[in-house]
């Protein structure tokens, strides 16, 4: 079980310094759970509770001077998952993905490690995700197949209005123009489903 969720240096920092303003904060393990499905991805709850609460059933990690606590009916869809730390903001990377919804935007299997996908993250890196990291959004990469770059939209972008706008005049034109190779970019976000994946740190 412990290779169940790895946490970075900076994530775990970030959640000891939260958890510090909580009552009794010495106390507190912090609990990640799936919550439901947005778009492709399981949306998830992070929050603090005592570990006492955990039943048998349920994992208790140690992560430094952190207890973490998984419940038993989100161990299978949390397994090889990484909390890390983006914009700000605390994010799961989650390898596990649930089945797909009917109506839903089918995202292939393409290779993200080729010369075009390479190029196209470095694109997102580099330009789109620090010129839209002021309203809390992200741009990701997750396929390449037959010259379509395949992203989907976090943070502030999901649900947001004026996505589409900022796919359409900005991230796409970015990309068609530094990557040749790539003739068409397609947003696979479920933008209604409504939950957010970050979980800010609290404000000082």
């Amino acid at each position: 079980m412990d290779q169940m969720l790895t946490i970075t240096d900076e994530a775990l920092e970030t959640v000891l310094e939260i958890r510090a303003e909580e009552d009794d904060a010495e106390g507190l393990a912090l609990w990640l759970e799936i919550s439901g499905i947005s778009g492709t991805e399981y949306s998830y709850d992070l929050y603090f509770a005592p570990a006492s609460d955990a039943t048998p059933k349920d994992v208790t990690l140690e992560r430094g001077r952190l207890t973490v606590v998984v419940p038993e009916d989100s161990l299978a869809r949390l397994g090889g998952s990484t909390l890390d730390v983006r914009d700000g903001g605390l994010v799961l990377v989650n390898p596990n993905q649930p089945p797909a919804r009917p109506g839903a935007t089918a995202v292939p299997e393409g290779d993200i490690s080729s010369p075009a996908a390479q190029a196209v993250m470095r694109i997102l890196e580099e330009e789109i995700n620090p010129a839209i990291a002021s309203h809390g959004g992200v741009a990701q990469l997750v396929a390449v197949d037959e010259g379509i770059a395949y992203l989907r939209l976090g943070g502030g972008c999901q649900g947001c209005g004026m996505a589409a706008v900022t796919l359409g005049q900005g991230i796409k034109v970015a990309i068609l123009e530094g990557v040749p190779e790539i003739t068409d970019v397609v947003d696979v976000t479920d933008h209604a489903a409504g939950a957010n994946p970050y979980f800010e740190s609290a404000k000082k």
